[in-house]
């Protein structure tokens, strides 16, 4: 390719990443009017304002039961899948399970705390 199409070509996409950039920071003021025009209205109507937070409280609490419930299938399914494991592997991909699961959960633990 020669080198005045390649500049043409950076050139016009240099455009392209600019528009985006303006046309992003356009969508994000726009974001940023409704987001102030809502917080005024919550803070008009004190009622509103617990009912919402009360909603999202319930949410997290619903998003937290079902994580818990995730786990639990996914505990009952490894134990399912530990039963198909013929006798002689057993203890060996058990130790190596129980690994992978432990460094993940300290992970999210660290992440947590």
């Amino acid at each position: 390719m020669s080198d005045s199409i390649k500049t043409l070509l950076e050139g016009t996409t240099g455009m392209i990443d600019s528009e985006k950039l303006l046309m992003d920071a356009a969508r994000d003021v726009v974001k940023d009017q409704i987001k102030a025009y809502i917080l005024e209205k919550l803070e008009e109507n004190p009622d509103i304002k617990i009912e919402l937070k009360a909603g999202v409280e319930a949410l997290i609490e619903a998003k937290i039961k079902e994580g818990m419930a995730m786990a639990k299938i996914g505990k009952a399914t490894a134990r399912l899948g530990l039963t198909a494991i013929p006798e002689n592997m057993k203890e060996d991909i058990a130790k190596d399970f129980i690994s992978i699961f432990e460094n993940e959960i300290m992970g999210l633990l660290e992440k947590m705390g």
